[in-house]
């Protein structure tokens, strides 16, 4: 009996490698006014930072219905195999939950659900190690409680280039955008319990790069994972955040994830970030 991971497409995992890693991606939409469109297939993640650039307002992103889930877990129910499902955190999209009804509708005992507490290459993460743990012929069950075990050790940090987007978004004022672009201002966001929180704010990306190496000296991340960096199509500011990074912890055993639409809506362009396990407490 096979063991089938699934996720959204907030994980901001490359749709072309679902069948090399053997996941099922599944897309949210994303709405530029009464524009709808499906999330890393009719909007791939250039198109939609070009069309954020020239839009006047923020674009927003919908949920996957349970009725999709419906129809996707009743293929999994007649195979027999096992699935998995971890999903962008419940405090940032209803897809999670609507996963939940769906296998609460069904009546089905071979679905595990996951609320990943995070997003992005935050997600990615955690599905990059529940595929290692599958590979290594883990159970569904051993590989839920372990992923379970890891949420409460993970990292997630992301410096933002421009306060335009935040401005956008009415999480920050128009005075305090114009200063804080003038004083090159780069806000640095975490994921605490599910949910974006403002952490810091340094004066340009070194800085920023350097007070998240500063988390990371005293928060140690675990060797024995991945460490996963997002990026906007900014190789220049996820160098730095590489080289701070690499400063103070061996970055070798790395992967660098695409960011798209959901941290990218509020990050913009020029977002980098970084998510890791923490060492457990000794």
């Amino acid at each position: 009996m096979a063991i089938k991971i699934i996720t959204d497409s907030t994980s901001d995992i490359p749709f072309d490698r679902q069948a090399e890693l053997g996941i099922e991606i599944v897309s949210l939409s994303v709405h530029f006014g009464d524009r709808e469109y499906v999330d890393g297939v009719s909007l791939t993640k250039p198109q939609f930072f070009q069309m954020l650039r020239e839009s006047a307002e923020l674009p927003t992103t919908a949920q996957v219905n349970p009725e999709r889930f419906e129809k996707l877990f009743e293929k999994y129910m007649k195979s027999g195999d096992d699935v998995i499902g971890i999903f962008i955190s419940g405090k940032l999209s209803g897809t999670y939950q609507s996963a939940v009804i769906a296998k609460e509708t069904l009546g089905a005992e071979n679905i595990y659900l996951i609320d990943s507490l995070s997003v992005s290459f935050g997600l990615a993460l955690l599905v990059y190690e529940m595929i290692k743990m599958r590979d290594a012929g883990k159970t569904a069950a051993e590989i839920c409680n372990a992923v379970e075990e890891l949420k409460k050790r993970q990292k997630f940090y992301a410096i933002i280039d421009t306060l335009k987007y935040l401005k956008m978004g009415g999480r920050l004022s128009a005075s305090s955008a114009f200063f804080g672009s003038m004083l090159h201002i780069k806000p640095i966001v975490s994921i605490e319990d599910g949910e974006i929180k403002a952490f810091d704010k340094k004066k340009g990306h070194k800085a920023a790069s350097q007070r998240i190496a500063q988390k990371m000296t005293e928060e140690k991340p675990d060797s024995d994972y991945r460490i996963f960096f997002g990026d906007t199509d900014s190789p220049e500011f996820l160098n730095l955040l590489k080289e701070a990074a690499s400063s103070v912890t061996d970055i070798s055993n790395s992967e660098t994830i695409a960011l798209g639409s959901v941290v990218g809506t509020h990050g913009g362009p020029g977002c980098v970030g970084v998510s890791y396990i923490a060492q457990a407490d000794s």
